[in-house]
């Protein structure tokens, strides 16, 4: 699944040597000629590269990763790692949100309810998708999703995906901060396990509404934040060019997520990011999925529920300081 046709800006010292060695194989296979050793030193110096940028990127560079147009959105794990999946659609109040995608599947036999955050590949998918930005009846038809889940003592995995909930008149005017808060509440009661992976951007409460878990995961180039970069810039800069900066100081990278206890675990990724190697990718997810519900289901109810509240009540840390 690997593509060196998009390019990203640190990437493209990388991206000049895998034309080179395209270009030598082609010469190799047309004119039978022998440059195996000029394609096995390409072949090293495409390794160290890799290994040098992709073992130190910054905040900003994981944000960018996680927005690859071609990075394996929900529909491309669930292809791979579920088997039987049966899309429902509609929440039975107002409409079909396809931003939402979600049904009843299984996982090495054992029946779950996967519910993902769907983005486009091009403007048409894009537009049907709402560029996986949801509108109040993708997180009605979610919540649906889950209390028939609960109903049939079926496990929820969701795969969050979103820069945000949508924001435009039409969701406001159809309460999408409700849906939300209402996902939230429920969520936090709903009496099977859930386990969430961030597959990409995990933007605001737009990624909440699905991320109310007894186990959140994140893949090592997403990013899960209460606002994207470019709005935090815009907030405190006043110019959305200080993305950069505010990727840095909103700490959003999987390892402070991680060391803060807002992510439980930190899920790797090939060399390069997800879309260098999409099985590899599902691979990884697969075996996290089924570890954690090996452990999720050894637990009671009453136990999953208090862990699941005291989980989310302990975010956060702050300190208090007398007045000078």
């Amino acid at each position: 699944m690997e593509d060196v046709t998009y390019t990203l800006e640190f990437e493209k010292p990388l991206r000049e040597l895998e034309k080179q060695l395209i270009t030598l194989n082609q010469v190799s296979q047309e004119s039978k000629v022998d440059v195996s050793n000029e394609i096995e030193a390409i072949e090293k110096k495409i390794e160290k590269i890799k290994a040098d940028i992709y073992s130190d990127l910054t905040a900003w560079q994981r944000v960018q990763l996680s927005r690859h147009p071609k990075r394996p959105y929900s529909l491309d794990y669930i292809d791979r790692i579920f088997t039987d999946f049966e899309e429902l659609h509609g929440d039975r109040r107002f409409r079909e949100d396809a931003a939402i995608i979600g049904g009843p599947a299984f996982i090495e036999g054992k029946p779950v309810m996967v519910i993902g955050q769907q983005k486009g590949r091009n403007t048409k998918e894009n537009l049907l998708r709402n560029f996986g930005c949801p509108h109040p009846e993708g997180y009605r038809k979610a919540m649906r999703l889950m209390e028939m889940a609960e109903k049939f003592d079926m496990p929820v995995i969701t795969l969050v995906d979103t820069p945000g909930a949508y924001p435009g008149i039409g969701a406001e005017e159809r309460h999408v901060a409700e849906a939300i808060a209402v996902n939230i509440r429920n969520m936090s009661a709903l009496k099977v396990p859930i386990i969430t992976i961030v597959i990409g951007e995990g933007g605001s409460g737009g990624a909440l509404g699905i991320a109310v878990a007894d186990e959140v995961m994140i893949f090592e180039n997403g990013y899960y934040s209460v606002i994207s970069p470019e709005g935090c810039a815009a907030i405190l800069w006043k110019d959305r060019a200080a993305a950069p900066m505010a990727a840095e100081a909103l700490k959003f990278s999987p390892t402070h997520l991680e060391g803060f206890g807002v992510v439980d675990r930190v899920l790797p990724e090939p060399t390069g990011g997800a879309h260098r190697d999409y099985d590899a990718a599902a691979d990884t997810m697969k075996t996290a999925i089924l570890d954690s519900l090996k452990i999720l289901e050894k637990k009671s109810l009453q136990q999953l529920l208090d862990d699941r509240y005291a989980k989310f009540r302990n975010l956060g840390q702050y300190a208090d300081s007398a007045a000078s």
